[in-house]
C-alpha cells in the first residue's frame, strides 16, 4: 500500500475526467504531476503539484485548472477538503479513516509493507568496500562498506535483483610490496630482526602471516632471492589478507555474494577482449595526448599512447589505455572488469567509491557506456572522510595496523549496529563526525539510541499488555478497532507511517540510504511525543486500565511504528532493540 500513489492515481483519474469534460484539453502529459507532503503539516496533509506543471501545455491558468481540480477532488470520501493555494498548489486533507486503514495495512504485511516492486527484476551489481589486499579495512572503508551493504538492501527492498561485488585489487605492485612487507615478518618468526624499510607495510597485522609461512616453509625460504619467493607469498599474503577483510566485514555484517580478482584480468585474453569491443566501435585509437591543462611538467614529453576516445562517452579528454613501452594503464583492467559486469547481464552497475576517487569518475561512466552502447547505467557513489573523535580529540592511530583506524577498532569500540547507523547519518558525499562518546550517549541528539529507544518502547507496551491479559498478538491487533485512533498526536503518528512506502521508492530511485535513517529518526520523533503526551493526557496511553478493546487499537498503532522501525532498520543492517537497559 502506497497511499500517495494511491491518491496521485485519484488526481490522475480525476483530471482525465477534466478532459473529458472539456475543461483541459487532450494530449497532456500527467508525468510530472505529483503528490507528497507539503512542506508545512499546517497547509495540509497532501499537496499536488497539477495545476502548475499543466498550466503551461494547457495554456491555462494555474489557479483556473486548480479550482476545478479542487471540487472533483473534494466528491471522494477520502479527502476533507481540497484548498487552493498561493498561484494554484492544491492542499489535500484527507478523512481519519485513511490513516487509520494505513495501520491495518501495517499490521497486516508487517515488514512488508513499504516493500516495492518498483525495480521490476532490474539486476543490479553494486560494487563496494574493493579495498587492496594489503592491510585490514579502515574507517574509510567501514563507511564504504556500510553505505554500499545498505544501498544493495535497500535497492533489493524496492524489488531489484542485487549482487554485491567487491573487486580484490590483485594484480597491481602493492601485492608485491605485501608480499616483501610478509616476508620481513617470516624471517622475525625465524628468530631475525624484520628489516622493514620505507615503503613496506609496518603494521603488527602481518605477523600472524609471517608465523604462518614459518609453519609451512620452515627456514627454507631464508636468504634465498626474491625471485624465488615472491610470486608464492603474493599468493600467500593475498589469500590470508582477503580472509583477514572477510571476517572484519563479518563483524560488521557484511557478506558479499561475488569476490572478483583482478589477477584473474591478466593474461587471460580478458583485457584483449574488452578492448576489441571498444576498438570494433571505433573508440581505440593511436595518439598523443596533451600536457595537462594550465600546467606543463618539466618531464612531460609528447609520447603516442593507445588512447580511450572517452571524450564521445562524455569525459573531458581521451584517456590511455595502454602506455607507451607496451604495458596496460591501470585503466585498462578497470575496463576489462567492468566489461565483465556488462556481459554478465547487469541492467546497471552501482561502484561505491572514497572521496579520492572522483577524478574517476566520467572516465569509468564513459567506459560503461561506450562498452554497453548505452544500455547500461552506471552510478558512482563517493563516500567522504569521517573524522574520529574521543574524549574531545581526535582518536588516535591504530598500532596494529601501522597508521590508521581500523575497522574492527570502530566495532570493537562501540558494535555494529551503532557503527552502522551512525555511518549513515549523513549523505555519502558529506563529511562525517564519529564521535565515540557521542554515539553511546543516551538521548536525543543520538539518533541510534533515540531510533531503537522507540523499537524499545513499543516492546515494552507489549510486555505489559501480556502482564496485564490483553491479547496482543499481530492477528488480534489487526482485527481492532482502529476508529478509536482519532486524535492529533495519534494521527500524526499514522501519517508518518504512510510516508514510508514513498520514502523507500524515493531513496531507491537516487541510491541514498541515508534517508531510511533520516526518516526513522523523524518517525521515532513523533512516537516520542505521543508518548510523552500520555504521561499528561491519559486517554493517549496505550494502556488503557478496564478498557481492553480501545487498549488493542492503541497497542496496534505502536505495533505499527515498530513494525516499520524493524523493517527500516533491517535495510539498514541494524537489530532493532528489545529493550534498553
Amino acid at each position: 500500500m502506497n497511499l500517495f500513489s494511491e491518491i496521485r492515481g485519484l488526481v490522475l483519474d480525476a483530471l482525465a475526467q477534466m478532459q473529458s469534460d472539456g475543461a483541459l484539453p487532450e494530449g497532456l502529459s500527467f508525468v510530472n504531476v505529483a503528490v507528497e507532503p507539503p512542506r508545512d503539516a499546517a497547509h495540509g496533509d497532501m499537496a499536488t503539484n497539477a495545476a502548475m506543471v499543466l498550466a503551461k501545455p494547457a495554456k491555462m491558468k494555474p489557479r483556473d485548472i486548480a479550482d476545478v481540480l479542487a471540487g472533483k477532488l473534494a466528491t471522494d470520501e477520502r479527502i476533507t477538503s481540497a484548498e487552493v493555494a498561493g498561484p494554484g498548489f492544491l492542499n489535500l486533507r484527507l478523512a481519519p479513516a485513511v490513516w487509520q486503514g494505513v495501520l491495518a495495512a501495517v499490521l497486516e504485511k508487517d515488514t512488508d509493507y513499504g516493500r516495492s516492486a518498483m525495480g521490476q527484476g532490474q539486476k543490479v551489481n553494486v560494487e563496494y568496500v574493493s579495498a587492496n589486499p594489503t592491510g585490514p579495512l579502515h574507517v574509510g572503508h567501514t563507511r564504504g562498506a556500510v553505505f554500499g551493504d545498505a544501498l544493495a538492501s535497500l535497492l533489493a527492498y524496492s524489488g531489484h535483483d542485487v549482487t554485491r561485488e567487491y573487486y580484490i585489487n590483485d594484480g597491481g605492485a602493492q601485492v608485491d610490496v605485501l608480499a616483501r612487507s610478509a616476508y620481513e615478518r617470516y624471517r622475525e618468526a625465524n628468530g631475525l630482526s624484520p628489516e622493514i624499510a620505507e615503503g613496506l607495510y609496518p603494521g603488527d597485522y602481518l605477523i600472524p602471516i609471517g608465523e604462518a609461512l614459518k609453519e609451512k616453509y620452515g627456514d627454507s625460504l631464508i636468504d634465498k632471492p626474491e625471485s624465488e619467493w615472491l610470486e608464492e607469498l603474493r599468493e600467500f599474503s593475498t589469500e590470508a589478507m582477503m580472509d583477514l577483510i572477510r571476517a572484519d566485514l563479518k563483524a560488521l555484517g557484511v557478506e558479499m555474494d561475488v569476490f572478483f580478482s583482478e589477477k584473474s584480468l591478466y593474461g587471460t585474453g580478458r583485457i584483449e577482449a574488452a578492448l576489441k569491443s571498444l576498438t570494433d566501435k571505433g573508440l581505440i585509437y593511436e595518439g598523443v595526448l596533451e600536457p595537462p591543462k594550465g600546467k606543463k611538467p618539466e618531464d612531460w614529453e609528447p609520447r603516442e599512447q593507445t588512447l580511450f576516445k572517452s571524450t564521445e562517452h562524455g569525459d573531458d579528454v581521451d584517456r590511455p589505455v595502454k602506455k607507451s613501452d607496451g604495458s596496460w594503464t591501470y585503466f585498462a583492467p578497470d575496463i576489462a572488469y567492468h566489461y565483465d559486469k556488462v556481459t554478465r547481464g547487469f541492467d546497471a552497475l552501482i561502484d561505491v567509491f572514497g572521496a579520492d576517487h572522483g577524478g574517476y569518475v566520467k572516465r569509468m561512466k564513459a567506459a560503461v557506456s561506450a562498452l554497453s552502447d548505452g544500455t547500461v547505467s552506471l552510478d558512482i557513489k563517493l563516500t567522504q572522510l569521517v573524522k574520529l573523535w574521543k574524549n574531545g580529540e581526535p582518536f588516535k592511530m591504530s598500532k596494529r595496523a601501522g597508521n590508521f583506524v581500523t575497522l574492527r577498532d570502530v566495532v570493537d569500540q562501540v558494535g555494529p549496529d551503532v557503527t552502522r547507523f551512525v555511518m549513515l547519518t549523513r549523505k555519502n558525499d558529506a563529511p562525517l563526525d564519529f564521535d565515540f562518546d557521542k554515539v553511546l550517549e543516551q538521548s536525543r541528539e543520538n539518533p541510534v539510541f533515540y531510533v531503537q529507544y522507540a523499537h524499545a518502547r513499543v516492546m515494552s507496551v507489549l510486555r505489559r499488555a501480556a502482564e496485564a491479559g490483553i491479547a496482543a498478538d499481530d492477528a488480534t491487533l489487526t482485527e481492532a478497532d482502529l476508529g478509536k485512533i482519532d486524535h492529533a498526536s495519534e494521527l500524526t503518528v499514522a501519517k508518518k507511517l504512510a510516508e514510508w512506502p514513498r520514502l523507500v521508492e524515493i531513496a531507491a530511485r537516487t541510491n541514498e540510504p541515508h534517508r531510511v535513517a533520516f526518516y526513522l529518526y523523524e518517525l521515532a520523533g513523533d512516537f516520542h511525543a505521543l508518548w510523552n503526551k500520555g504521561n499528561d493526557e491519559t486517554q493517549l496511553r496505550f494502556i488503557q486500565d478496564g478498557d481492553v478493546a480501545t487498549s488493542q487499537s492503541k497497542i496496534a498503532l505502536a505495533r505499527a511504528v515498530s513494525v516499520v522501525i524493524s523493517a527500516g532498520l533491517g535495510i539498514l543492517g541494524v537489530t532493532p532493540a528489545q529493550e534498553m537497559r
